[in-house]
């Protein structure tokens, strides 16, 4: 099987459930929905915010959704998705993302950081943006780092917008006592959850005529499958849509049925 082959069969234009999709085409469910907009405050008033949801619960691409709309000239995103990299890593990255050469002692880095961040906004009247992906996997130094960064100007002013994205995990250990300083700051908390089996279908649909397919494909019962085995999670819809396709293609059937959604299942869940 190829997946020209797979294509011509459905008649697609292009193979649905793809991840590669612009901010526009993206399907807008409420927990989506919700997301892009808080997500979107948060950016416009320089707040520090923490989004959170299970693994493939979309949180990603409810980021790159709000940062799609805004405005590129005034806005200097910067992302970091590996916090392997440190208490020192978190700074140099931020100061080779503004243009300069990280100083190698932390005592001078953290103000040069400062001073960049700064610069961005009052000489290039531009609006940091930082997102940090992983976030429950931030260390105490890490953390701590940051509610340094955002200690600008005696709090009267935030020199950036700050994202914390990551699994629920991450609230449970902001929430402890250690965190408690930055724990304040935060002004934008808000936990992704999966569709409902309304929004599963209408989701299916979306990508389907995304697809070049307008029409019924999967039947009421695979989509409902479908929906428990993924919780209504946007990734693991889209591993078992795709299995479910390539289930019916092999057995040369014109709609994704059951027993498709079955085997799909069998597939995914297997090791």
């Amino acid at each position: 099987m190829t997946i020209e082959n797979l294509q011509a069969h459905y008649g697609f234009t292009r193979m649905p459930f793809s991840k590669n999709l612009a901010p526009q085409m993206l399907h807008r469910h409420a927990t989506h929905a919700e997301a892009v907009a808080r997500i979107g405050w948060c950016l416009t008033e320089r707040a520090l915010g923490v989004i959170t949801g299970e693994v493939g619960a979309g949180k990603t691409v409810a980021v790159r959704a709000a940062l799609g709309g805004l405005d590129t000239s005034r806005t200097t995103v910067i992302y970091q998705g590996n916090p392997a990299v440190g208490a020192r890593g978190l700074y140099a990255g931020i100061v080779l993302a503004l243009g300069g050469t990280p100083r190698y002692q932390k005592s001078m880095l953290i103000p040069q950081t400062a001073e960049l961040l700064a610069a961005e906004e009052h000489e290039r009247g531009r609006t940091v943006v930082l997102v940090l992906d992983e976030a429950h996997l931030l260390d105490v130094d890490q953390l701590e780092e940051l509610r340094l960064l955002t200690n600008a100007d005696m709090d009267s002013h935030s020199p950036f917008a700050a994202l914390l994205v990551g699994q629920p995990t991450l609230r449970r250990r902001i929430k402890l006592g250690t965190f408690a300083a930055l724990d304040q700051r935060i002004a934008l908390r808000y936990a992704m959850t999966g569709m409902d089996p309304a929004e599963t279908k209408t989701y299916l649909a979306h990508h389907l005529n995304l697809a070049g397919r307008a029409d019924t494909l999967f039947s009421d019962d695979a989509a409902e499958l479908i929906h428990q085995v993924s919780r209504g999670l946007p990734r693991a819809v889209n591993n078992l849509a795709i299995q479910a396709l390539v289930a019916a293609f092999a057995a040369n059937k014109s709609i994704v049925d059951e027993s498709s959604a079955r085997a799909a299942v069998t597939e995914v869940t297997t090791d």
